[in-house]
């Protein structure tokens, strides 16, 4: 079997390790002309940490990861007015959480993906031909090629998903913020955050940094805003936005590189009632995004990769692969994107009373027995096992 996997970010690449593994010739096609350097930090935990563990990714992630200590929230002069430990959290989802950049993430899958399938960057998909036994694409370069499957991981504004699916706002639901991330070299900054995950404690805007192992610093930001439309400009945008703000943040926005070095996007959901069409089907971002406000978003990327390459592996065909990949695991992703929807006030407060309250439940959070129910609400409901949604079938491990 051949498939043709278009989006070699966090759900393509876990894909085409499960597939590799599991016999078929793949050929990941992403649009950017390499890796990308831009993205922030990653809690990552949930069904995600169980399929990297199945594919012997874990412990590479585990080396590129971080450990950070605490999330403190800090006024306009740096003085800490609430926070979260992360060792509370970590032992209330028993040890199972690393926090990860999400470059190193994709590295960690890329590793495992070299020498296993083709990989093609600077190639964009032009055409898609959708037949009932495969699919025949043709590349911008002109170049064709033929497969079993097309999966579009391309992201939530994929290509993929316009192509066969249909325009964008057909799934697309905005939730009413801009999220910015960079790195920067600052040794000030660096000495003042180190391990900690540290956050203006802020109203309608807020920046988070946190201190790398080679001295840069990553920094995060997230504003309200009613209008959708991405700026021209991300940095000018970002400098901008956050202008207002004290602390180290005029130093950070000063070390704000050029735009093409910011990853900056809407919040969003992608909402698709169908996530194949014929030989076509999406995977990650491009039918399950639930944004950062609910979190594990490359979890999710990851454990649902496990589960679709499982169900191609065990079902009597494609077709039914397809459809009980589907039916097992859109519930889940469902579940997650009301639970961002539902925190999105938690996650950025709208008015001074909105954060006088996280204060309050951060405090709780902290206290004995407390925590492992904020912990679980973090998490959110139990599932059955990526292993049992994936139809049983394990990766087999590589040395």
């Amino acid at each position: 079997m051949k498939a043709v996997i278009s989006g070699a970010g966090i759900a393509g690449l876990s894909l085409a390790q499960r597939l590799t593994t599991l016999g078929w010739d793949v050929v990941l096609v992403e649009k950017s002309p390499g890796p990308r350097s831009q993205g922030y930090m990653i809690d990552f935990f949930g069904p995600g940490y169980e399929a990297a563990e199945a594919m012997g990714v874990l412990p590479r992630m585990q080396e590129l990861g971080y450990r950070v200590t605490k999330v403190s929230y800090v006024d306009h002069s740096g003085h800490r007015r609430a926070g979260l430990n992360y060792a509370r959290f970590e032992q209330a989802i028993n040890g199972r959480l690393l926090s990860i950049m999400r470059p190193d993430l994709e590295l960690a899958l890329r590793e495992r993906v070299i020498g296993e399938a083709e990989l093609r960057f600077g190639s964009g998909i032009a055409e898609i031909e959708n037949f009932a036994d495969g699919v025949r694409v043709t590349l911008d370069d002109g170049s064709v090629l033929g497969a079993d499957l097309l999966v579009g991981a391309d992201g939530v504004h994929s290509t993929v998903r316009r192509m066969v699916f249909g325009p964008e706002e057909r799934y697309f639901r905005y939730l009413g913020f801009h999220t910015a991330a960079y790195t920067f070299d600052e040794p000030s900054i660096h000495q003042r955050v180190r391990d900690r995950f540290c956050l203006t404690d802020t109203v309608g805007r807020q920046m988070g940094f946190y201190g790398l192992r080679d001295g840069r610093v990553a920094t995060f930001t997230v504003h309200r805003t009613t209008d959708p439309t991405l700026p021209d400009d991300a940095r000018s945008a970002v400098r901008r936005a956050y202008s207002d703000l004290g602390w180290v943040v005029p130093r950070a926005l000063e070390q704000c590189p050029e735009s093409s070095e910011v990853y900056y996007d809407q919040v969003a959901q992608i909402e698709v009632p169908q996530w194949s069409h014929g030989r076509v089907v999406l995977l990650g971002d491009a039918c399950q995004a639930v944004s950062l406000l609910a979190g594990q978003g490359a979890s999710l990327a990851i454990a649902g990769a496990y589960v679709l390459g499982g169900q191609l592996a065990s079902a009597d065909s494609i077709d039914t692969a397809l459809t009980r990949y589907r039916r097992l695991w859109q519930p889940v992703v469902v579940e997650k994107q009301r639970v961002g929807r539902r925190g999105a006030e938690w996650f950025l407060p709208s008015s001074r009373l909105r954060l006088w309250l996280r204060r309050s439940a951060l405090k709780l959070a902290n206290l004995p027995v407390l925590d492992r129910y904020f912990a679980t609400a973090l998490v959110g409901k139990s599932t059955a096992t990526v292993e049992q949604l994936s139809g049983g079938l394990r990766s087999v491990r590589r040395d």
